[in-house]
């Protein structure tokens, strides 16, 4: 499994960027409407929110996922 090292997010004219890079340095760019974005976002902080609840809980089995469109 690589390990993410690093992230950005560039705008263009119709959508944006979504670069993720990987420990090696090898990058890998998606293009994402805003809507797909949001839902990233979206689902991060869902994930985040239930991690805070589950702080005394075995939560190694947790795997978000939701189509993106």
């Amino acid at each position: 499994m690589r390990h993410l090292a690093k992230f950005s997010i560039s705008v263009r004219e119709e959508d944006f960027v979504l670069q993720l890079v990987d420990e090696a340095g090898q990058a890998y760019d998606f293009a994402t409407s805003p809507e797909q974005l949001d839902l990233v976002i979206d689902a991060l902080d869902e994930l985040l929110s239930e991690d805070d609840a589950l702080d005394d809980e075995e939560d190694d089995a947790l795997i978000y996922q939701k189509p993106l469109g």
